[in-house]
C-alpha cells in the first residue's frame, strides 16, 4: 500500500470530466483535495455519499498525483448511481489498497499483456509507468479484446502508445463489422501473432474470468513459466481490508494479499477463475 493517512475516512474529490468509453464503460476524472499516491495495480475504494462505495483500480498515472481517473462498467447498484454523476459533483476516494505490480520484475524484459474488456483500466496505469520506464525494458507488447468495436474503450489512447517506440499494440473483437480493420476473434488468438523471447519475458493477465483463465493457460502454452504470470484478480473485493470475508481465495484476501498476484500463487485455490 502506499498513501495511507486514514483507512476509514475517504478524501473528497472533485468529478472533473466524465467520458463516454463505450455503452457500459465510464471514465471518471477526479480531483482529490489534496495529492493522492498510488503505485500501479493497487485499487481504492470510490464512496458516494450516503450510497455505498466500491472497488476499482485507478487507470491513471500513479505519476500524476493530482489527478486520479477511474473506469467503471454499470453492473449493480452502486455502479449504476456513479454513472449518474456528473461533472462539478463530489465523490470519497479511500484507499489505496493492495500490492500492485512488482515493476522491479519487468525491468530488462519483455511484457506481454493480455487484457480484456473493463480489465484495460488497471492495464492502462501500468502502460503509464511502463513507458515513463521504457528505457529499462526490452519491449511492451499490448493484446486488447472486446466484443465489439464500439466497446473497445481507450480508444485516443491506443493510438497514442502505438506512436511510442518500444510498444506494439494488437486488438481483437468477437463480432467484427465493416469498420473493423483488425482481428476478429476472441482476444486470446492475438497470442498467436506476437513475436516475444519468451524466456525473457512477463506477462500480465486482467479482464473477465474466463477470459484470463484460457488467457493464462495460452500463455503457458507459448512456454511463459507460472511465476512470470501476473494476474489482477479484483474478484468480489468489498471492504478493502480483509474484513467481510468476500474476497477469500484459499488462505489469502484478494483485497489485502493481491490484487495482483502470480499464477504460481493461486493455481492451486479452489474457484481461481469463479
Amino acid at each position: 500500500m502506499s498513501g495511507i493517512q486514514n483507512i476509514y475516512a475517504p478524501i473528497k474529490a472533485k468529478v472533473d470530466q466524465v467520458i463516454n468509453e463505450s455503452p457500459l464503460i465510464k471514465t471518471f476524472v477526479l480531483l482529490p483535495e489534496t495529492a493522492f499516491t498510488f503505485k500501479t495495480g493497487e485499487f481504492v475504494e470510490i464512496t458516494l455519499d450516503g450510497i455505498g462505495e466500491a472497488p476499482f483500480t485507478p487507470s491513471s498515472s500513479p505519476l500524476d498525483t493530482h489527478k486520479l481517473e477511474i473506469t467503471v462498467m454499470r453492473t449493480g447498484y452502486v455502479t449504476d448511481l456513479l454513472h449518474k454523476v456528473r461533472p462539478g459533483e463530489v465523490v470519497g476516494i479511500r484507499g489505496p489498497f493492495g500490492r500492485g505490480y512488482p515493476l522491479e520484475k519487468f525491468y530488462g524484459k519483455e511484457v506481454v499483456i493480455l487484457g480484456g474488456g473493463c480489465g484495460f483500466a488497471p492495464i492502462r496505469s501500468l502502460i503509464y509507468n511502463l513507458i515513463a520506464d521504457k528505457d529499462k525494458l526490452k519491449k511492451v507488447t499490448l493484446c486488447y479484446g472486446a466484443k465489439t468495436p464500439e466497446e473497445c474503450i481507450y480508444k485516443p489512447f491506443v493510438t497514442e502508445v502505438r506512436e511510442i517506440e518500444k510498444f506494439h499494440v494488437l486488438r481483437s473483437v468477437d463480432h467484427a463489422d465493416e469498420s473493423w480493420e483488425e482481428k476478429e476473434g476472441v482476444v486470446t488468438v492475438l497470442l498467436d501473432d506476437i513475436e516475444v523471447d519468451i524466456k525473457n519475458s512477463v506477462a500480465v493477465v486482467c479482464g473477465p474470468p474466463v477470459m484470463m483463465k484460457f488467457g493464462t493457460l495460452k500463455l503457458m502454452e507459448l512456454g511463459f513459466s507460472e511465476d512470470d504470470i501476473y494476474l489482477s484478480m479484483e474478484k468480489n473485493m468489498s471492504c478493502g481490508l480483509g474484513k467481510c470475508g468476500h474476497c477469500m481465495m484459499g488462505d489469502v484476501f484478494v483485497c489485502k494479499d493481491g490484487p495482483v498476484f502470480s499464477y504460481r500463487e493461486i493455481k492451486g485455490f479452489r474457484d481461481v477463475w469463479k
